[in-house]
Order: C-alpha cells, then structure tokens, then sequence
C-alpha cells in the first residue's frame, strides 16, 4: 500500500468524529508496520482520547517499536483535556510519523514536527492535504479567524422563491429532502435563523440526532418573538441576538426564563452580524448553519462572512415577482458585482436537487 492510501484510510476514520468533537478537529491515526496496518484510532468526542494515543492503546507491549504513524493532523503540543500525544508518540518507539497538515493552532502549528525531529523520528508533511484541510475547514477558520465556519442554506422553487406572495412556504422540497436537511444540522454547533422565520413557520430547529447538542439563534432586532415559540422548549439551548433597540424588561423576561440574550451593535437599523459571529466565536461555537430567512442571509452574505451556501431546489415555478425570494436586501446594482459560488457540487435527491459552493471573496 501507499502512502496515499494509508491516509485515506486514516481521513475515513478522522470522518467517524463528525458531529461529536468540536471545538476540537476531526483526526485520524493509523499505524502500519512491515506496510501493514496493525492498529487505527480517531478523536471520537470532545473531551475523550486523541487519535494516536486510541491508535497506540491497540498496540500490545512493544508493537509500536519501529512502526510508522499516519495522522491527519500535526500531533498536539499542548496540554488541554489531555496530554500532548507528541510525547505519547515520542515514546511509543513511533520510528516514523507522516502527517497530512500541519495544525494550524498556534500552540502547536510545527512545534510538535520540530520535537519530533529532535527525538531522532523522521516526519513528512503533506500527504494529501487538501483532503485533510477540507476535511477540518471549519477548525481551521475558527482558529485562524476566531470566527465560525458558516453555511447558509435555503430551499427555494426553480425560480429563487421560498414562499407565494401569501407566504405559503409548505412544503417547497419533498420530504426525503427536508430529512436530508436536517440530517445536515447535526454538522454545526448552531443553527441560526432570523425573528420572521420564527413568527411565520414556528420552527423546532432540532437535529436529527437526539444525542446531537444544537444551539440554537435568533436575531431579533427588537425581540418580537413569543415566549410560546416552540424553540424555547430547552431555553439553556437558545441565544437571542438582539439590540438596545428592544424593550429592556423583554431582555429581563427572557434571562429570567433561561435564554441567553446578547445585545448587539446596531448596524443599518438591524443587528451587527459580523460582531455577532465574533462573539459565537468566543463562545466555541465553531460552525453556524443560517437556515433563514431571506433577510438574514441576505445580511450575512452583505458582511462577508459566509463561507459556503447549500441551495436545495424543488422543480417548481412560483411565477410572481412579489413571492418571497430566497435571498434579500444585498441592492446589487450590476450583474457583474454579484455575489459568485466557486467550486460547485451537484447533489440530487430526486426530485429535488442541491447545489453547494463556496462564496468568492474579493479578497
């Protein structure tokens, strides 16, 4: 086997922590010998075992003498929930360790090659390292920004509309779509959407996945959304945004029921986003999922701080300019400044389709 294939085995396994380790990345490790693979680990949760010390923990008495590690990402150098896997590594008798990516969090990024270096063990970077860097895009954002990775999604009729002029909006995707969706929020550590999405559809905004712990946002310029909404049902899961716009002993109520609230600079009349994000940041919310509504993303995409869009499309036709369009308030003026998705991906659920891109930054 190659070097190639080895890391992909280890990206597969890295992918089994989905859902479960943020705010920490996705790792794979596997350790091969006389090119055969003799033990695999992955970071399963936040909190448990890195992957090479779960890797390591299968090799029985001395095994792991003269082997050589496949991980994903950089071993850690810092002490967190646990301690630095370079030295668990160093003394395993770990010969050689052939790393996808350096980690890109400054109390590691290359501290950990270097010690490696220094206790005799041969290191190589690079093996397919897109893979691994796409794999943790949103920990890299995160670290390297202090910002969340950050999806907007919609799901609109082949003429850009999510709801009639009556704003009837169900359903415009089929069922097994919207399954898909929500298979999809398990992804992120929130999910965020406007007040207008609460007051016209009352959304739960849960997971798929009950074992899967969601935050959930609303930005609510003045806290018009009711006490009774159904997303207030776990109130310790809730973040209100909000400004000083909004009715101070509406704020005390809210405390007072358990929902966190955070009141937010005022920008064009409505919430900040930008500085919305920054302090989720700060909270380790590392992944947001905006799911509406137009205005909302609409602002999002305005401040620039959108990183990818998940379109769904139901093959059907509104036909009447004054339904709701998916996307709202950006006031493009020519075609040529409009905003562009780059590397486009196609998925079909028949009937219906999803297109996913990254937003193109100017830059």
């Amino acid at each position: 086997m190659s070097d190639e294939k080895f890391m992909q085995r280890a990206l597969e396994l890295a992918e089994k922590g989905k859902r479960f380790t943020s705010p920490n990345p996705m790792v794979g490790a596997v350790i091969v010998k006389s090119n055969k693979i003799i033990a695999e680990g992955y970071h399963a949760k936040c909190g448990g075992e890195h992957a090479e010390v779960a890797a390591l923990k299968k090799c029985k008495g001395s095994a792991a003498k003269g082997a050589v590690l496949y991980v994903t990402l950089e071993p850690c150098f810092h002490e967190g929930k646990t301690p630095p896997c370079v030295d668990t590594v160093i003394a395993s008798g770990i010969k050689e360790v052939v790393i996808a990516m350096k980690d890109p969090n400054p109390l590691t990024n290359g501290k950990s090659i270097r010690k490696l270096n220094a206790a005799g063990i041969k290191t190589r970077v690079g093996i397919l390292s897109e893979k691994a860097a796409k794999l943790n895009e949103a920990f890299i954002k995160y670290i390297t920004e202090q910002m969340p990775f950050v999806v907007a999604k919609v799901a609109q009729t082949l003429d850009g509309k999510i709801a009639t002029t009556a704003r009837d909006s169900m359903w415009i995707t089929a069922q097994g779509t919207r399954e898909v969706s929500r298979k999809v929020r398990a992804e992120f550590d929130a999910i965020l959407v406007g007040v207008n999405t609460v007051l016209n559809d009352d959304p739960r905004l849960d997971s798929f996945y009950e074992e899967k712990i969601l935050k959930k946002i609303v930005v609510d310029t003045r806290l018009r959304v009711p006490l009774t909404a159904k997303i207030f049902k776990k109130p310790e899961l809730c973040i209100l945004a909000t400004t000083n716009k909004a009715s101070v002993n509406q704020v005390a109520l809210l405390k007072h029921k358990g929902i966190e609230v955070i009141v937010c600079p005022v920008k064009n009349s409505k919430v900040d986003m930008k500085w919305l994000f920054k302090e989720l940041a700060k909270k380790g919310i590392m992944s947001v999922l905006i799911e509406g509504g137009s205005e909302v993303i609409g602002s999002a995409l305005k401040d620039g701080i959108v990183d990818k869009m998940h379109i769904y499309v139901a093959p059907k036709i509104v036909g009447d300019q004054r339904a709701l369009s998916s996307v709202t308030g950006m006031n493009i003026a020519k075609v040529d400044e409009a905003l562009q998705l780059r590397d486009l991906q196609v998925l079909y659920f028949n009937p219906d389709i999803r297109i996913e891109g990254y937003v193109l930054r100017n830059s």
